[in-house]
Formats: structure tokens, sequence, C-alpha cells
């Protein structure tokens, strides 16, 4: 009997089906744009790129289809003008941009570091500690929230801190890592979008030109139902002590099995421990890089924002370089860190300088990852994806005003999720957002936040995004298994979200429909819980299990 491989059969079939639709794009427009350019031809690459992960559960080839799919639509099947666009626009560009580049750097010195203090001793210290103290198993989940809610200058490194410090109590309860990556996800994004001072402030205010952007953004956070419902969500969920969707296996799986990853992947089991612990460090030696790093890296905001030529502390952090700002950071608290250990004697120096290659080896696999999203980013780009959104903005008849900032969000939550960028989705309906308010005023605000909030939920739940690439780096577990357990969680918020705008569009008040929200989350939260398929924690028999193991 002949087996067929389902993988091989969907890439055989999406690349004749990408050759066949490429063959009448030949033609290519006078000012070097192909002749498809800001048609639904755009959403093509990533749907491509989405959809195969999602089948075949391969992210890496899935990603490079979408791209080449881009790169034959843009050039119209001309070889010479295919291969230019996909490797030198594509992924050259995308490496030669200083932003990117100081992102990878960052990852790479986490890396770094995360290797430094498993060495060290201090996780399996801070587990220890945290086990006499932490004594439940919600207890290690609301902590996980709790970190992720105090770290909120930047989604980077929210997710890549929070899942270095939290793994070893996580995995004493028997967490899932693909439960650690949805609560380090959900407290990225979702809570940089409300902190007036963070990255993402900076970024909104810079797409709100000609007013006072900090101001706007602030004035849009009671409208930001996906974020608020996104973090009443974990808390419910946590409280209930039970799960639902893909992610019900991956917890049964760990509580019951002990099995905290489900699917095996030998890639992340060999970067999960990137160092074996050999020394006896206590809980100081965990927590003093990461403070030195929380202080570094707010310092180095501070700096690229201007704060010591005169800027004001909000003013500065509004106008910060974050990708500058977290390299030299990371790059400091790295040396602080060295030269601690070294002091204290609790690793040698020729053993740190192991960690240096070893940390590096553990971001290889978000670092391709990103690479290639940042490519397929291009990609559509070049395709004119921003512009097509923009066009189907306009066809929106007038009398729809009520449930515009429901239309806006879910347009954003497809931008978003198509392109995996929240920043590069503010960029684009912002400005429309502005733009179709000018007469309506009194609906800019709700617009705007339902953007950002769109923005937000698209990245959530995009396999392709950056955030989603680093909350699965920063937990240790396969990208993929994040991506399906985390994608039912984010549409359910999605879906109440969508009606707390129609509420906002039409009574124009935030607090009306935050409470609606909170409400209908609740109950369809309750609903999910008695069907058929849900797992419930029992508390008792973790907290048993996490006491026989020490």
């Amino acid at each position: 009997m002949i087996r067929i491989n389902r993988s091989r059969v969907m890439y055989v079939f999406g690349l004749a089906a990408l050759f066949i639709a490429a063959m009448p794009l030949v033609a290519m427009a006078a000012d070097s744009k192909p002749a498809v350019y800001a048609t639904a031809w755009a959403v093509l690459p990533p749907i491509v790129a989405i959809g195969l992960a999602l089948i075949t559960k391969e992210v890496y080839s899935s990603l490079f289809i979408g791209i080449l799919a881009g790169g034959l639509i843009y050039s119209g099947m001309n070889f010479p003008k295919f291969m230019n666009h996909v490797m030198i626009d594509g992924f050259v560009t995308s490496l030669s941009s200083a932003g990117n580049v100081g992102i990878l750097v960052f990852l790479v010195v986490l890396g770094m570091l995360v290797a430094m203090m498993n060495l060290s001793g201090g996780s399996a210290a801070f587990g220890n500690w945290a086990a006499h103290k932490i004594r439940t198993r919600r207890g290690a989940q609301y902590s996980t929230v709790a970190l992720g809610l105090l770290i909120f200058v930047d989604d980077y490194f929210n997710c890549l801190t929070v899942g270095s410090v939290m793994k070893p109590l996580t995995d004493k309860y028997s967490i899932s890592r693909a439960k650690l990556a949805y609560l380090i996800d959900a407290t990225a994004a979702p809570v940089c979008i409300l902190a007036p001072i963070s990255s993402w402030a900076a970024a909104v205010s810079g797409f709100v030109e000609g007013k006072n952007g900090l101001s706007i953004f602030i004035q849009a956070i009671p409208y930001n139902f996906y974020a608020l419902l996104t973090i009443a969500m974990m808390f419910m969920i946590i409280t209930m002590s039970f799960d639902y969707g893909k992610m019900a296996t991956y917890e049964r799986n760990a509580v019951e099995n002990g099995d905290i990853f489900t699917i095996q992947d030998t890639a992340v089991l060999k970067n999960d421990g990137d160092a074996d612990t050999v020394h006896q460090g206590i809980v100081i030696d965990l927590m003093f890089p990461v403070i030195v790093l929380i202080i570094s890296c707010i310092t180095g905001m501070l700096y690229t924002g201007g704060y010591w030529k005169g800027e004001s502390f909000v003013t500065a952090f509004a106008g910060c370089d974050a990708s500058t700002s977290l390299v030299l950071g990371s790059v400091v608290a790295l040396v602080i860190t060295i030269v601690y250990y070294t002091i204290r004697r609790v690793v040698p120096f020729s053993e740190l300088m192991e960690c240096v290659p070893e940390g590096f080896k553990s971001m290889v696999s978000p670092i391709l990852v990103l690479t290639m999203a940042w490519t397929l980013k291009t990609m559509t780009d070049s395709l004119g994806l921003a512009q097509f959104v923009a066009n189907m903005m306009d066809k929106v008849p007038g009398g729809f005003v009520m449930v515009i900032p429901a239309l806006f969000f879910l347009v954003s939550c497809a931008l978003g999720f198509a392109s995996g960028t929240s920043w590069g989705t503010f960029g684009i309906l912002i400005p429309i957002a502005l733009a179709v308010t000018a007469n309506r005023p009194d609906m800019m605000i709700v617009l705007i936040s339902s953007c950002m909030a769109g923005g937000v939920c698209g990245d959530h739940c995009s396999p392709i995004s950056d955030t989603t690439i680093m909350s699965s780096a920063g937990a240790a577990v396969r990208h993929l298994s994040h991506v399906e357990t985390q994608l039912p969680y984010a549409v359910t918020v999605l879906s109440v979200s969508a009606i707390c705008y129609v509420i906002a569009g039409i009574m124009e008040s935030p607090w009306v429909a935050l409470a609606v929200g909170l409400v209908l989350l609740y109950v369809i939260l309750r609903f999910f819980k008695k069907r058929e398929g849900s797992y419930v924690v029992d508390e008792v028999q973790t907290i048993e299990a996490a006491t026989a193991q020490g």
C-alpha cells in the first residue's frame, strides 16, 4: 500500500497553482509596478504562507513558498527580475535594515544572557524559591501574567524575558509550554498597546501627524477592547482552571502525562536547556541580570529619545528608537552580567564564553523565521497590499457610520494577520481613519483605537508575526504548537471585541461596550468549559505532583 505524504502533496499543489496563476501576469506597468498592483493578488503570498503553515505544520518552507509566490507575481515570470526581487529587494534588504538587525542582535544577546543564567544555576534556584512561595498551578500562571504586565516598555523584551524567568516555575507545575507561550504573547503586544510609556506609544504617536499623538493614544485606551479583553480572558481562564480547543490537548498531556511539549520537537528540546546547570547559583544570580537588563533597556530608550539633551521623560519615551535602545541595553546588561558572575565566582570566565555561541545557536530558529517574515512583508508591500486595503475602505457606503469602528477593527485584523505586523497596520489604517473622521471628529478616537486593536489582534493571531515567533522562542516551544493553541483564544476575544465596537459606534461610550464585552466573554467561557473536549484542571492533583517532584 502506497502512503501519501500530505505535506509533500500540498507543497507540490501549491507550487503548481502558483506557476499556473502567474502565467497571465507577464505584463508589467511602465513604472515597474506589476500589472496586478493593489489588487487582490497582493493578498495571495501571505495566504499561501499561512495556509501551508497551518496545514503542513512546517513553517520554514511555508514562508519560503509564500515569498516565492510574491516574487513570481511581482516579476510576471521574468526570471532575472524574480531572483533580484526575492534575494536583493527581499532577503538582503530585510537584513540590511538597521531596525531589523537591531532586533536580531537583541535576540542573540538575550540568548547569551539566558544561557549564562541557566549555567549559573540561577534559573533552577529561582524555581526552587518560587516553589516555596507559589504553591498552586494558578499561582504560577498568575505570576507569569503579573511579570508580563510589569514589563510593558517593549513587546520583544517582554516575550523573551518572561519566558526565561518563568519556565522553571511553570514546568514544575506541569503547565504546557504552549500555555506559557500564550501567556507570554498575551502580555506582550496587548499590554504595550495600553502603556503610554512604551515603544508602541511612540509608534502610534508617529502615525498621527499634525496632532498630539500621545494625548490621542491615552484617550484611545478605554476603546482598545481587544487588548483589555485579552488581559481579562487570561485571568478568567486561569481562575476557571480550564482550557479548550487545541490547548486542552496540550494541557491534558502536561498534567496527566508530564509531557509539557506534546509534540516532541528535537530542535526545541536541544535548545531548551541552553546549557546544563552545573553550578549552584542562588536566586540573585537570575534576578540581577534581569533587573540590570530592564534598567539598561529603559535607560537606552531615554538616551535615544533625547532625555539627556533636555527632552522630558514622557517625550523621550515617545521619541525613542526602540531597536537601538534594546541593543544598547542588552549589550550593557551582558557585560555587567559577565563581570558580576566573574566577581562572584559562580561561573568560570571560560565557561561564560562558551555560552556565547550556545546563546546564538538557541536563537537560530526565531532568526530564520523573522528574516523570512520580513521578506514576505517586502513582497506584499511591492504588490500594493496597503493600497489595496485603502481602496477597499474607500468603497464602504457612507450609511454604515455606526458599524465603521467594527469594520475598521476587522480590516485591521485581516491586514495584521496577512502582513504579520501591528505597526505596519497602524501606518496604513490610522491615516485612513483620520481622513474618514474629517467630517466626524467625534469618532476619531474610537476609529484610531479600532485600528490599534485590530492591528494587535491580527499580529497576535498571525504565525508570521515577530512577537508570535519570539513568544515561541521565549517559551522554547515549537512555533506552530503556539500558533494552533493560541488561535482559538484570540478568535474568541476577536469576536467579542467586534461586538463591542458595534456598541461603541452606536452609544459613543467605551464603558458600556467594555462592560457588555466582559459579561459576554465570561458567558462564552462558561459555555466552552461545559462543552465536551474542554479540559478542567484538578488543582489538588497538580499540587501533589509538584510536591512529589520536589
